[in-house]
């Protein structure tokens, strides 16, 4: 935000639809990966942040509109405020409703709040006037109400430290409250000549923001009560909410005027145009809390979700699909990629040059939600929500045979057998099932033991055991011949399992998790290795082992990767920094020396695992957060699968200038291994074993055995003829 990406809104918000009413309410949950509503309907509802599908069913208990929502610190729980004059608390993980209705108002509640601790609650009251303080564990009320105002509480919020609770009113004031002793604090803050709708404090509880029906948004001292510079004037109608950017640089307001404004916090002006879509009032606003998304509730039943900043495209994109991009895979030989959407077809590409190859793969009837390759790269195999697999002849694009059924519903993950013979699936419907290649029959019965769906499935590098992560938490390992556990499930996590992978050797299994760890486990007996892997603060959504199994890599929704001791389960270093959202997967490259990873900030980031440091600039050029990325056999190319509908191709060596290319075209060896000068004449000869480490286009690899591991050919003083040996240099081993 500090560099001015506000200023243009290029990409149309998603639009969600599902309340039958008003949507009155909107929040983020801290970890910014799910967003509840509350709604005129008198339901709450929550929804995936990314992909905005509505996750689990409305929240149902409150006898009148919703007004007001919040997330726990934890992210464990929700309250809600309605015109039923109750308050209520909901798991959020479960939906259900914890405990009684909190009854004491004798009218509407407009606004409710956690404290930064997580073990009070406050609300605020159209009807009565007063501001209560609730225990959150015990539902039970703390204290008297705060008395003060002279007419309905609209809005009500704490201070990041907990110490002051802040409340606007119909009254045309704001008040500041000692949240431990109910007391107010100084007198009114006065300026505003309408009713106060909402306030906010800025992150480092310096400042306080108000909304109000005068159009106008005021900041203040929040230690005096002093005004601070003129009102923000630019809205036509009432304000309804007003919030902070979690960076405080920004200000954002929706209106009754149906738009969405920002203001820079320290100037007072507005960034940019307003933003346009709602065709009724904007009732609520939200800043996501990475600060790149923005969220917006409406009378007009809708919420929609605003991109705040944008990035120049980087090379071009391969654009097709017309929905999302779930799943992407390389084909063995790295020719192509392999891309499924929410458009039910997969597409197969020229990874050289980006072109599609062929039309789509048609013949699902919902989202394809997983792709790959058989190991000959023959035949591709698909997974969607119409539960059942695909199997597609690579070479021509036609559907081989029927579609795999067998599935009661949606098909999370597919993979092949290392010996290509055999398909295993993992669906909705909580079990496994493995299906001969050839003949797309199901062997034997599926795999039943888990309790809720199943994330992902995977083969032993021996081929002999599958293994299946879940949201039940739990991991369990099959005997792949027979059919049958292996042992008891492996137990440990206390959320869902969102990755496993299988160590190089098959030894080991390691799994990540919801619960904000990391797990090993021993693949023959079942048994946890050692105590969990530390030190996320938030989701484990991808893991990884390096090439020689010795470390093992994770992405995490706090924004980190961290590296960790395959052997002790100790970090490696610091935990790698720079991504600004969620990452969503993670690679190691084939030599083990880089690690690549996709986040919801729309990047793709290349990372020295030795030094710990990014290499070069972040790879740029999505426009929706970047959920798989993979390194090609060779460790030339990344290719990245996004939610915005295109796949990229990136050279795997950002780091290295394009100078060269200026004055010798170059870049890769020939079919027979010579790389040739601009007129086609023969520079040198490459050993077809030392190909695959050729880096380009301005420092050249090859790698050696032992004692000198690669040399590097640097072309500042290139010279022809038999004089060109004098321009090696032995690179640090």
């Amino acid at each position: 935000m500090q560099s001015g990406k506000l200023l243009s809104w290029p990409e149309p918000p998603l639009e969600w639809i599902g309340h039958k009413g008003d949507v009155h309410c909107t929040s983020y949950s801290p970890n910014g990966c799910y967003i509840v509503t509350g709604s005129a309907d008198w339901t709450i509802r929550i929804w995936d942040a990314e992909t905005g599908d509505a996750v689990g069913k409305p929240l149902e208990g409150h006898t009148g509109p919703v007004c007001s929502v919040a997330y726990s610190p934890d992210g464990r729980h929700i309250i809600s405020g309605s015109n039923d004059e109750t308050i209520r608390i909901w798991n959020a993980e479960t939906g259900s409703a914890d405990g009684k209705p909190l009854e004491g108002h004798t009218g509407p509640v407009c606004s409710v709040a956690y404290s930064p601790d997580g073990r009070h609650i406050i609300s605020g009251s159209e009807g009565d006037n007063k501001i209560r303080i609730w225990n959150a564990e015990t539902g039970s009320a703390d204290g008297k109400p705060l008395e003060g105002h002279t007419g309905p509480v609209c809005s009500v919020a704490y201070s990041p430290d907990g110490r002051h609770i802040i409340s606007g009113s119909f009254d045309k004031t704001i008040r500041i409250w000692n949240a431990e002793t109910g007391s107010a604090v100084g007198k009114p803050l006065e300026g505003h000549t309408g009713v106060v709708r909402s306030v906010a404090y800025s992150p480092d509880r310096r400042y306080i923001i108000s909304g109000s029906d005068d159009k106008t948004i005021r900041i203040w001292n929040a230690e005096n009560g002093s005004a601070v510079g003129k009102p923000l004037e630019g809205h036509t109608d009432r304000l309804w909410s007003v919030a902070y950017s979690p960076d405080k640089r920004c200000i954002v307001s929706g209106s009754r005027d149906k738009t969405i404004r920002i203001w820079n916090a320290e100037t007072g002006s507005a960034v940019g145009k307003p933003l346009e879509g709602h065709t009724d009032w904007v009732r609520s606003v939200a800043c996501s809390p990475d600060g790149r998304h923005i969220i917006s509730g409406s009378y007009d039943k809708t919420i929609r979700i605003w991109n705040a900043e944008t990035f120049s495209a980087v090379g071009k994109p391969l654009e097709e699909h017309t929905g999302r991009v779930r799943s992407v895979a390389y084909s063995p030989d790295r020719r192509y990629i392999i891309s499924g959407s929410d458009d039910k077809t997969i597409r197969i590409w020229n990874a050289e040059t980006g072109s599609a190859v062929g039309k789509p793969l048609e013949g699902h009837t919902d989202w394809v939600r997983s792709v790959a390759c058989s190991p000959d790269g023959r035949h591709i195999i698909s997974g969607s929500d119409d539960n059942t697999i695909g199997i597609w002849s690579a070479e021509t694009g036609s559907a081989v045979d029927k579609p795999l059924k067998g599935h009661t519903d949606w098909v999370w993950s597919v993979a092949y057998s290392p010996d290509g013979r055999h398909i295993v699936s993992g669906s909705s419907d909580k079990t496994i099932r493995t299906w001969n290649a050839e003949t797309g029959s199901a062997v034997g019965k599926p795999l039943k033991g888990h309790t809720y769906r199943v994330n992902s499935v995977a083969y032993s590098p021996n081929g002999r055991h599958i293994i299946s992560g879940s949201d039940d938490k739990t991991i369990r390992i099959w005997n792949a011949e027979a059919g049958y556990a292996v042992g008891k499930p492996l137990e440990g996590h206390t959320g869902p399992v969102l990755s496993v992978v299988c160590s190089p050797d098959g030894r080991h299994i390691t799994s990540g998790s919801n619960d904000n760890t990391i797990r090993i486990w021993d693949a023959e007996t079942g048994s946890a290795d050692g105590k969990p892997l530390k030190g996320h603060t938030h989701r484990v959504n991808s893991v990884a082992y390096s090439p020689n199994g010795r470390h093992i890599i994770s992405g995490s929704d706090d924004k980190t990767i961290r590296i960790w001791s395959a052997e002790t389960g100790s970090a490696v270093g610091k935990p790698l920094e720079g991504h600004i959202g969620r990452i969503l997967s993670v690679a190691c490259s084939p030599d083990g020396r880089h690690i690549i990873s996709g986040s919801s900030d729309n990047t793709i980031r290349v990372w020295n695992a030795e030094t710990d440091s990014m290499v070069s600039k972040f790879l740029e050029g999505h426009t929706h957060p970047v959920a798989s990325v993979a390194y090609s056999p060779d460790a030339q190319h990344i290719i990245s699968g996004p939610s915005d509908r295109a796949i990229h191709s990136w050279d795997s060596f950002p780091q290295i200038s394009p100078q060269f290319t200026s004055y010798i075209e170059a870049e890769r060896p020939d079919k027979e291994g010579w790389v040739r000068g601009p007129g086609g004449g023969l520079l040198y000869w490459v050993p077809h074993d030392c190909r695959a480490g050729l880096h380009s286009p301005a420092l050249l690899t090859i790698p050696l055995e032992s004692p000198v591991r690669s040399v590097s050919l640097n072309f500042d003083e290139f010279v022809f003829g038999k004089s060109w040996t004098q321009i090696f240099i032995t690179a640090r081993p």
